[in-house]
């Protein structure tokens, strides 16, 4: 059964950055071997993450590329900005306002400290459940 982790910023490191959250995420996920995709808001975000993803932990090597050519299937964890298709992954981690389509095994949502983004995470929330998807929540 797929599941879907809410990840609750709190901690003051991930306030000021919470793509250092996502990074710490994907970086667990390639330890487990797990291919990821890490679904964007938009392209300047994919970008940011993925010049976080070489400097954010000095002895941290995590393969991963922004979707679109040849070597997206041979890469560890794919960064997606809207608009680019991508086959599905067992592990998705959104960053969007919506919920991702397509299959999956477990989706991790990465929700920054800032009201409107709690509402929308509830929203998503609802949106897994009434799909029979479970939901879990992580304060981090």
């Amino acid at each position: 059964m797929p599941r879907a982790d809410f990840y609750l910023i709190a901690k003051p490191r991930f306030r000021e950055q919470p793509l250092a959250l996502v990074c710490e995420l994907a970086k667990r996920a390639f330890a487990a071997q797990q291919p990821t995709l890490i679904l964007t808001r938009d392209f300047a975000q994919a970008e940011a993450l993925d010049e976080l993803l070489w400097s954010f932990d000095a002895d941290a090597f995590i393969p991963h590329q922004l979707a679109g050519d040849e070597d997206d299937a041979a890469t560890a964890v794919l960064i997606v900005p809207p608009g680019v298709d991508t086959p599905d992954r067992p592990l998705v981690i959104n960053l969007r306002e919506t919920i991702p389509q397509g299959r999956f095994e477990r989706v991790l949502e990465v929700v920054a400290a800032d009201p409107a983004e709690r509402e929308g995470s509830r929203l998503r929330w609802r949106q897994y459940r009434e799909r029979g998807i479970e939901v879990g929540k992580f304060d981090m």
